[in-house]
């Protein structure tokens, strides 16, 4: 890809220049063959491997040349919302749980340059041989531990072992400390670490203490002590988050809820009206909301615990 091109695409994408990572995983990239990138949600991990991947991309071949794998359907969509929007020309999909196999398959007959998805959904269309796997030639795991704590570990096994020609790997994630499974086949890999960078962490932690068992005055209070600034409410059940949502809708509060739940069209309304501000606050359960790129958020509030 000519500079021209790239400044091109940062340009739709309103992107003035690359960030530091972005630009140090390019140079990467351009010298080795597999990456390891690692960096907090937010700061731009889909740019920074789509970039190297539409530069890799044979306009001549017309079968899928790169897969990215991803942990959730939301983070699909946003994936191939990125690349269309970078305006390629590149026909791209994405394939997941919660829709009809026979309509990804319709989607995928006439093949995308690339294909995103979930590792069931993707493990299931190469299983019924829905399309060739000889010209992927990178694959990307995004979000890869995620993944793995999900479940997918047999479904990611049986995806990399019917890849015979990759030639780039690049896993991401936004966690310190992850082990690359051994069946991903990483050698002599490359890593791009912005986890834990040093210098004052610009986070700051508080507790709002409730008089009561029942917190949702409490949490009112709170909002209204943090101000107008995007946040996420994290619950860890979908009866709270109703509970939760009820409540502030009583007391005034606009709001979007995001949770398993949920009908998928309704979560990505939820997603759209949160990220252009229609809503400033999202409700969700943090399995529901792992993998989301929502970048500048001003505050999380754990109205639970969290589990672990």
């Amino acid at each position: 890809m000519s500079l021209k091109s790239q400044q091109d695409i940062l340009t739709k994408l309103n992107i003035e220049q690359l960030n530091s990572m972005q630009q140090e995983t390019a140079e990467a990239l351009a010298e080795a063959n597999h990456l390891v990138l690692l960096s907090p949600t937010g700061t731009g991990k889909t740019v920074a491997f789509l970039l190297p991947i539409l530069a890799s991309l044979d306009p001549e071949v017309t079968e899928i040349q790169a897969l990215i794998l991803v942990p959730s359907r939301e983070l699909a969509i946003q994936i191939e919302t990125v690349v269309r929007e970078m305006g390629t020309g590149y026909k791209v999909n994405s394939v997941y749980g919660g829709i009809p196999a026979t309509k990804d398959k319709m989607a995928i007959k006439h093949r995308p340059a690339i294909l995103i998805g979930t590792p069931g959904r993707v493990s299931d269309h190469i299983h019924y041989e829905n399309f060739a796997t000889e010209h992927i030639k990178t694959l990307v795991l995004d979000e890869f531990d995620k993944s793995l704590e999900i479940g997918f570990e047999d479904q990611m096994r049986d995806i990399l072992q019917a890849l015979p020609n990759v030639q780039r790997r690049i896993l991401t994630s936004a966690t310190q400390g992850v082990k690359i499974p051994f069946f991903v086949g990483l050698r002599n890999h490359t890593t791009v670490n912005y986890l834990d960078q040093g210098g004052e962490s610009q986070l700051t932690i508080k507790r709002f203490l409730s008089p009561e068992k029942d917190k949702l005055e409490t949490l009112v209070a709170a909002l209204k002590h943090i101000g107008p600034q995007p946040g996420i409410v994290f619950c860890n059940y979908k009866d709270t988050i109703r509970r939760v949502s009820d409540y502030l809708e009583e007391n005034g509060i606009g709001h979007g809820c995001f949770y398993g739940g949920m009908e998928q069209i309704d979560r990505e309304r939820a997603l759209v009206k949160f990220r252009n501000g229609t809503h400033q606050l999202i409700i969700a359960t943090d399995l529901a909301a792992r993998g989301l790129d929502i970048p500048e958020l001003g505050f999380i509030l754990h109205y639970q615990l969290p589990h672990r």
